[in-house]
């Protein structure tokens, strides 16, 4: 391991990862040295990551994978097995299938949204931990909102999901405090992530500054080279406002 390559050697999954954030830290981590197994839904993404992680120097696996499945999740790790193992996973699949106030909602968006949110991130999580025991500790890191901390009237089912992501953050860090595996969360707040699009509004969050998706990377590559038995349970945010 060298300080240019702090993950050298180390197998890391990055969900979400064939665009925005995930797309991001995968190359971040790639960089870094980890052999990286990439996870997101579409094939053609995550093809197009690796190949431009393999133009630096970066080792990846393309594994097509919708993480709301428990099914496609086992299939999943059964490929992560294949490397030998699991040091980091960066659990950074989520979104909002629906957004509004909860009298305008949906129960269709309402269960969408903590689907992808909630149960994505207990489903790999809970593959993780035990390949993790396996191998003496490792990393978890989840990729949180402010939404879940402060509540936002609009963004009602997605500041529901991710306060109980945070939740599981908290929880699941107290059961393996004793293996060497810290348990933490990630809150970029707002990012652009519709590159030539022109959807994003800078001027919708006052006082935030406005950050593309490799401004999280330094961040996301900091909590996975922390030592394994802490510091947890934490959220690390990069808002400029107090959760």
């Amino acid at each position: 391991m060298s300080d240019d390559r702090p993950l050298e050697g180390q197998i890391a999954l990055v969900t979400g990862a064939g665009r925005g954030i995930g797309r991001a830290v995968a190359l971040g981590y790639a960089g870094a040295g980890a052999h990286v197994v990439l996870a997101a839904r579409t094939a053609s993404d995550l093809e197009e990551v690796a190949s431009t992680a393999a133009r630096v120097g970066g080792s990846t696996t393309v594994v097509p994978t919708d993480v709301t499945s428990e099914v496609a999740v086992d299939e999943l790790f059964a490929r992560i097995d294949e490397r030998g193992g699991l040091d980091l996973a960066m659990l950074n699949a989520g979104g909002m299938p629906g957004r509004g106030p909860v009298e305008g909602s949906s129960l269709a968006d309402w269960r969408a949204t903590f689907e992808l949110n909630v149960t994505a991130a207990y489903l790999c999580a809970r593959a993780a931990v035990p390949r993790m025991r396996a191998r003496g500790g490792g990393r978890i890191i989840l990729l949180g909102s402010g939404t879940g901390h402060r509540g936002a009237p609009a963004f009602s089912a997605y500041s529901c999901a991710k306060a109980a992501q945070w939740m599981l953050t908290r929880v699941l860090a107290q059961e393996v405090a004793g293996d060497a595996i810290s348990v933490n969360e990630l809150i970029p707040g707002p990012v652009d992530t519709s590159i030539g699009t022109g959807t994003f509004d800078p001027t919708a969050f006052p006082g935030e500054w406005a950050k593309g998706p490799d401004d999280v990377v330094p961040l996301a590559l900091l909590l996975a080279t922390l030592p394994n038995h802490g510091p947890s349970a934490q959220s690390f945010s990069l808002t400029r406002r107090e959760l």
